[in-house]
């Protein structure tokens, strides 16, 4: 129809089909559209590979990115574990994961529980899955999860005492991966074993932080010879913070498993890979151009269209995550690669290769994690101890009330008797 459509016009002219003039009108319009749209989703993942047999951990594969991310490896037959917050009985997280199931055709789909706000639980879940002869098959660890408190909120802290989008964005991820070290060395020489963690753009804003318990009042400048006053907190201060210095322990955690000497003396095959995903219509994003508030999100939904131009997709967000996982030419090499739109780049920031700072970070940040871990366990044992107390206290009660109404009942029938013997 469309070929008679076109012969009448051009026989006839334009006029001859109907609303003819008003789509010669406007189809200028509707092309430049789709190419602001074509432009914007970014790349699509040109690498593709069968994932059955492959054993993925993740974190952040239960919304946004992530999900979309479990999604696309689920379908090419990996073995998903999702790292989540929610408890596994949890009807959200057994929804998703039969619906992904399904969805994917892939049975394959597991959940464990671990918080990322809580350093105890990441070693509860990391030393369990170590502790294991022979070690568990373990080929890709995709790092997803990601926080950022909205511009001109306050600061939210974690159960450790730390601001949540470092603590969830970096000390997470360092004590995750600083536990499950030896599980990734441990791997055949022959498996392509990857670390995929995803960064943002904003890292180059970010700075090295002195006091790594704190990042957001620890940068200093000087000032005619004199140290100025600490940088107050700011979301999108931090947020960068936490970017920049998660690339840099990637860099130095890429040193620690190549410089690993093998038993079988075989090379190490474990690669460190960055995303750099674009700015996406995530639940994050649009937590974050809303500013948590109401009356953002009224803004939101009526600018919508906009936002549905300029930004990517969920899926169209986890294609350099996918490209990641998938290209072949990342089995091979020293890692530690920035991509972004399925492509190679070039770190904007010198101190990410700098092995002083690298250095200097990772035992700031261990020193901070096992300081913290020494609190939380004082802190359990505290609150265990006085949860023991009030359950002997409540027990005690209970006995104390069970003999007083024990009293109470042989004092009745001692009246009960002395009354029958003045009756006789």
């Amino acid at each position: 129809m469309p070929i008679h459509i076109l012969a009448k016009g051009w026989s006839e002219g334009i006029s001859a089909i109907p609303y003819g003039w008003s789509l010669l009108k406007y189809a200028p319009w509707l092309a430049l559209l789709y190419a602001l749209k074509w432009y914007f989703n970014g790349a699509v993942s040109p690498s593709e590979r069968n994932m059955h047999s492959k054993v993925v951990m993740m974190t952040g594969g239960t919304s946004g990115i992530g999900a979309e991310v479990a999604k696309g490896l689920a379908s090419r037959g990996a073995q998903i574990i999702l790292l989540t917050q929610h408890p596994l009985t949890d009807p959200f997280l057994v929804d998703f994961i039969e619906d992904l199931r399904e969805q994917t055709g892939n049975e394959l789909i597991t959940a464990e529980r671990v918080n990322l706000a809580s350093l105890h639980s990441i070693r509860q879940f990391a030393t369990k899955w170590i502790d294991n002869a022979p070690p568990r098959r373990l080929d890709m660890v995709v790092l997803c999860a990601n926080t950022r408190t909205p511009p001109g909120g306050k600061a939210t802290m974690t159960v450790d005492g730390l601001e949540a989008t470092w603590g969830v964005n970096y000390i997470a991820n360092f004590h995750l991966l600083s536990i499950l070290s030896p599980a990734l060395r441990a791997q055949p020489p022959d498996r392509d074993v990857r670390i995929i963690i995803g960064t943002c753009s904003s890292h180059m804003g970010g700075h090295i932080p002195d006091n790594i318990s704190n990042p957001s009042t620890s940068k200093k400048t000087k000032k005619n010879g004199k140290e100025a006053a600490a940088v107050p907190f700011t979301p999108g201060g931090v947020y960068a913070t936490s970017k920049l210095a998660l690339m840099t322990f990637g860099h130095a955690f890429q040193k620690h498993l190549s410089t690993y000497s093998r038993p079988d003396k075989k090379p190490m095959n474990a690669r460190v890979l960055f995303v750099d995903p674009g700015w996406s219509r995530t639940p994050g994003m649009r937590r974050f151009l809303t500013f948590g508030s109401l009356w953002g999100l009224f803004v939101y939904l009526i600018t919508w269209p906009i936002w549905w131009l300029v930004l990517k997709s969920a899926d169209q967000g986890a294609q350099t995550f996918l490209y990641a996982v998938m290209e072949e030419q990342y089995q091979r090499g020293e890692g530690g690669w920035l991509l972004k739109e399925c492509r190679k780049v070039g770190l904007m920031r010198p101190e990410i290769e700098d092995e002083g700072v690298q250095k200097r970070l990772w035992e700031l940040s261990e020193q901070t994690v096992e300081k913290l871990e020494k609190e939380g366990a004082k802190r359990r044992a505290a609150e265990k101890a006085a949860e023991k107390a009030a359950e002997q206290t409540a027990e005690q009660a209970t006995e104390n009330k069970g003999d007083g109404k024990k009293t109470g009942k042989q004092g009745a029938s001692a009246n009960g008797a002395a009354k029958q013997r003045k009756g006789k």
